[in-house]
């Protein structure tokens, strides 16, 4: 395994745990009252998802390279 290959993954799992974090806030928001406060966990939803989308395609683009490299 190269190094990319170990970026690839490492920001695989930041996309998930974005996601997860995103899916979270809305059911925070849909709840009524978040635990963190409103602003805090829509700060989060506005943030989570572009991270999870950037690291999502980053991580597929540095997967590919490593597979091309390999080959």
């Amino acid at each position: 395994m190269n190094s990319s290959y170990i970026k690839a993954q490492l920001l695989l799992g930041l996309a998930i745990v974005a996601a997860i974090a995103f899916v979270g806030s809305i059911y925070e928001l849909s709840s009524g009252e978040p635990d963190w406060g409103a602003t805090i966990t829509w700060g989060i939803l506005g943030l989570s998802l572009p991270v999870a989308i950037v690291c999502f395609v980053v991580a597929v683009q540095l997967a590919r390279a490593s597979m091309e490299n390999n080959s």
